[in-house]
């Protein structure tokens, strides 16, 4: 017969002194441990709507649904809580770093998983020669401030900065028939119809 080591001893007469090591939850509140992977909240502000949140999720629990309807564009990421494993991927890999955070919150059962869920909703930048969906209007300013001055060297992150500070017109329907011209160098334009104008 083997007997206990020394260790297993020690942390016997632990746990007789201070108790279990569990909490007393549900009956009483459970303060979590300050890295605790809790729900993982988006923050409306920080994030940019990129998707790449999306992109990296195992659980494949955000969803991302673009919607165009009369020449403009919008994209929603939806964090589904009831298919999240909460791995941190989504805030580790973001962007900004800054555009979703885990939280210490835990207890989110519910007796509808319909209602389980966060979304941002995020306007799209579309091309003003095809109707193409380009990027989110706020991920193309995040590249400008990034930039500073090399802004001015990019006709599409230019572009829509200048329509963010009203500087040129809001954004025109969509010319669907008609193919990209040269003269139509300083439009909002997708890589297809760039490529046509400087063809």
């Amino acid at each position: 017969m083997k007997y206990p080591k020394l260790r297993e001893l020690k942390e016997a007469v632990i746990a007789l002194i201070k108790g279990p090591y569990t909490t007393k939850f549900p009956f009483k509140p459970h303060t979590p441990f300050p890295k605790f992977r809790g729900k993982p909240t988006p923050d409306e502000k920080e994030c940019i709507g990129c998707g790449a949140c999306a992109e990296v999720c195992p659980a494949r629990a955000i969803e991302v649904k673009d919607t165009v309807a009369d020449g403009r564009a919008t994209r929603s990421l939806i964090w589904h809580y009831d298919l999240c494993i909460y791995c941190a991927q989504c805030e580790r890999l973001c962007t900004t770093e800054k555009g979703v955070k885990l939280t210490n919150e835990y207890d989110l059962v519910t007796f509808d998983r319909k209602t389980s869920f966060s979304e941002i909703t995020k306007e799209l930048v579309l091309c003003e020669n095809c109707g193409e969906i380009i990027a989110p209007k706020d991920q193309i300013l995040w590249v400008a401030k990034k930039l500073g001055p090399m802004t001015y060297g990019n006709l599409l992150v230019f572009g829509t900065l200048q329509k963010h500070l009203h500087v040129s017109t809001e954004y025109t329907q969509p010319e669907t028939d008609l193919p990209a011209k040269r003269s139509d160098m300083f439009r909002l334009s997708c890589p297809k119809c760039r490529h046509q104008i400087f063809e």
